[in-house]
């Protein structure tokens, strides 16, 4: 276990309270299925529903991700390695965290990471 050079208790409860708001978050009918009958709706309001489903499918997706990222931080809050790079093993900036509660690289590898 690595020792934390910061204390963690604010960046493990501002996780936990953007899991809990994904987790409440709701999308409506907008992800339901589109029937095609065109004797029901129209070819435009069919299009316009369509493209209403796949914005809600790629919502989902990115709340998923974004789930699956938190749980990630709280398990290296757990594991006494929050905050530190997976790339280089150095301190993440806290501001970093601040912004990016679920940053994995510091700067200097993310911008390594870009290129």
């Amino acid at each position: 276990m690595n020792q934390q050079l910061f204390d963690t208790a604010p960046f493990r409860q501002a996780l936990l309270e953007r899991r809990h708001a994904l987790l409440n978050a709701q999308d409506g009918d907008a992800s339901a299925v589109v029937e095609l009958d065109q004797t029901r709706q129209g070819r435009l309001s069919r299009m316009d529903a369509m493209q209403q489903q796949e914005m809600a499918a790629e919502t989902a997706r990115r709340r998923a991700l974004e789930l699956t990222q938190i749980d990630s931080a709280l398990a290296r809050i757990e594991s006494g390695d929050y905050g530190l790079c997976m790339r280089c093993d150095e301190q993440i900036a806290a501001r970093r965290l601040e912004i990016t509660p679920t940053a994995t690289l510091c700067i200097r590898c993310a911008n390594q990471a870009e290129i």
